[in-house]
């Protein structure tokens, strides 16, 4: 019986233009995506007599409401056969953190049924399966950093920055991706809160739903500014849509007593994570 694992890694949006609204309902975008190689999902995948799905994580559906069922369906169709077989998941990357983890997962279980299945489908066919399934799947199907546009389908490699240390920081709290873009038209900043581009190493860091995820929770506006008035850090953004914000930090800076200063004076309940970004091969 053929068992094997994948991993499913987190991506950072460093930068996240909004152009405006399109006629299909969508959001015309411009960012730049890299992934956390040390921050992942894992799937196991086994041939099985029938499928099966299961996640270590009782907050993530198994239904066929998950991204990792569809993503099996939409092979199956695409592919014209039944994909017998049991997938597990192993939950690492927070569910609603603008981390992109349920994405991740349904393109590694596309790969991960194509290897089960003596890659039945071409590389141009997985991607349009990965298009069909959601605006930010096709970018893990890719290596290095991306351009993404388009409503984020048309994915463009792009020269990686230099690796940078990063913590994430996110409440319990998530923010629906829907939510954001519909409230981004009409959204306010807030006064005192720095939403101008930070440049870092030739990147220029920046995101446009920052304006009406902070609007809605402002919290994670204090937590931005919190981390940008700390010495450790370099920069401070949103990912995606949120809920985490991450601080670019400096040379020798101590991420888990920036952690530990951040649960102690904004909130206990804080998830973190620290390590660096995918970089240049």
């Amino acid at each position: 019986m053929i068992t094997f694992n994948l991993q499913a890694p987190a991506k950072l949006n460093l930068s996240l233009r909004v152009l405006g609204k399109r006629d299909d309902g969508f959001h015309e975008i411009d960012t730049l995506m890299v992934k956390l190689p040390g921050l992942a999902d894992e799937l196991e995948f086994s041939q099985a007599d029938e499928f099966s799905f299961k996640c270590d994580d009782p907050s993530v559906p198994g239904d066929e409401g998950n991204l990792v069922v569809k993503a099996v369906r939409a092979y199956e169709s695409a592919a014209g056969i039944s994909c017998p077989c049991a997938i597990s998941l192993k939950k690492t990357i927070p569910h609603g953190a603008g981390l992109g983890g349920g994405s991740s997962d349904a393109a590694t279980t596309l790969l991960g049924l194509n290897r089960l299945h003596d890659f039945r489908l071409s590389v141009d066919s997985i991607n349009e399966v990965a298009a069909s399934l959601g605006s930010d799947i096709p970018f893990f199907l890719t290596t290095g950093a991306s351009r993404c546009t388009g409503r984020g389908e048309k994915i463009e490699p792009a020269p990686s920055p230099q690796s940078m240390t990063v913590l994430l920081l996110k409440p319990s709290f998530s923010v629906p991706t829907p939510d954001a873009y519909g409230r981004w038209q009409q959204s306010l900043k807030l006064p005192g809160v720095r939403y101008t581009a930070q440049e870092i190493d030739g990147i220029s860091l920046s995101n446009d739903l920052e304006r009406p995820v902070f609007e809605k929770h402002r919290f994670l506006a204090e937590l931005k500014q919190w981390l940008l008035a700390r010495r450790e850090t370099a920069a401070a953004l949103m990912s995606g849509s949120g809920s985490t914000v991450f601080a670019v930090l400096n040379d020798g800076a101590d991420s888990e007593a920036l952690a530990k200063s951040a649960r102690h004076e904004l909130d206990p309940g804080l998830w973190h994570w620290a390590g660096r970004t995918e970089g240049p091969d």
